[in-house]
C-alpha cells in the first residue's frame, strides 16, 4: 500500500524536511509548484501542504505521516501522534510583552497569538481569565498597534521581539521543533521511521579515528566510549592501536583536545550521512 506523507510546502521548515527525506533515500519534487509527487521506488506519495494544516490532514484525513512543528500539532488539537523529533526548526512558544511584565499580570489582559488553542489551554490550566486576540501573522506588532496588551508567539532568537520593544518572560509554554507525526501507529511506518532515525542520529554524531599507545588505550576509550563500544584495530607498531568511535558532534573539539592530552595522534573526524543502530 502506498504511504501518503505530508511535507511543509514553503519556508525553512519545508527545505529542511525535504532535505532530511532526501538524505533518508526518498525522492523529492524538482519543481516547487508541484503539490503532489510520487516516489515509485519507495512506494510513497508526497503531498506539499501548509505547515499549519498538516496535523489536521494527518489526524483527521487520509494522510498517513507528516512533518510539522510540535507547536502546530498542539494548537491543531488533531488526533495525530508524534513519532519522532527530527532535531531541526527548534523554537519556544512564549509569552512576551513590554519590559517588566510577568505572568502575574495576565488576568484580564488581551493576549494576541496565532496559536489560540495552545494559549487557551495554558490559561485554563492556570485558572487565568484573559481575552485571546487571534491573529494570523505579525503578532509582535499587536501591542504597538493597540490591539493587545501581551502576545504569545513562537520565538527562535528573540530579535523580532526586541525590534518591537518586547521581551519574553517566564518559562516557555512549549518547546517546539520539527516532528514526524502519524495517524496512529502502524507497522508499515517502520521503514520511514527507521530511515529518518538513521539520518537524525547521523547528524548528531561524527566518527572519530585516532592512534594511541596500548598503555594509554583505557584513558582514550573513557573519552570515546562510542555508542556501544569503540572499534580497536592493531597497527604495524605493536605498542600502538587504531581506535574508531562515534562522538556527539557538539562535543567533538573538546574530545579531540582530551585525546591529544592522553597521547592520541592522527586524530581524524568524519561526517556520518546515515546509520542504523
Amino acid at each position: 500500500m502506498t504511504l501518503k506523507i505530508a511535507l511543509p510546502n514553503k519556508g525553512s521548515l519545508s527545505e529542511s524536511a525535504i532535505e532530511i527525506f532526501k538524505a533518508a533515500g526518498f525522492r523529492q519534487r524538482q519543481d516547487v509548484k508541484d503539490l503532489i509527487f510520487l516516489d515509485p521506488t519507495n512506494d510513497v506519495e508526497f503531498y506539499y501542504l501548509r505547515p499549519r494544516d498538516i496535523a489536521t490532514y494527518v489526524g483527521n484525513g487520509e494522510l498517513d505521516l507528516g512533518v510539522t512543528g510540535r507547536d502546530l500539532l498542539a494548537d491543531s488539537e488533531s488526533s495525530a501522534v508524534e513519532l519522532l523529533d527530527l532535531d531541526f526548526g527548534r523554537s519556544s512558544f512564549r509569552l512576551a510583552g513590554p519590559v517588566g511584565v510577568s505572568s502575574n499580570s495576565l488576568e484580564g489582559k488581551r493576549i494576541a497569538t496565532a496559536y489560540p488553542n495552545l494559549l487557551a489551554k495554558y490559561l485554563r490550566d492556570r485558572g487565568v481569565s484573559a481575552d485571546i486576540v487571534h491573529l494570523d501573522g505579525a503578532v509582535e506588532s499587536a501591542v504597538g498597534l493597540g490591539v493587545a496588551d501581551l502576545i504569545a508567539d513562537v520565538v527562535s532568537t528573540g530579535s523580532t521581539l526586541r525590534q518591537a520593544g518586547l521581551a519574553a518572560f517566564d518559562q516557555p509554554i512549549l518547546e517546539s521543533s520539527a516532528i514526524l507525526i502519524a495517524r496512529g501507529e502502524r507497522s508499515d511506518f517502520e521503514l520511514v521511521l527507521r530511515r529518518l532515525q538513521g539520518v537524525v542520529i547521523a547528524r548528531q554524531y561524527v566518527l572519530v579515528d585516532y592512534d594511541v599507545t596500548r598503555n594509554n588505550l583505557d584513558k582514550a576509550c573513557t573519552i570515546t566510549p562510542g555508542i556501544e563500544s569503540p572499534t580497536i584495530s592493531p597497527l604495524q607498531k605493536t605498542d600502538w592501536v587504531a581506535v574508531r568511535a562515534m562522538v556527539p558532534r557538539r562535543e567533538v573539539h573538546q574530545v579531540m583536545d582530551q585525546l591529544y592530552e592522553v597521547g592520541a595522534r592522527g586524530i581524524l573526524v568524519t561526517d556520518i550521512h546515515a546509520c542504523r543502530l
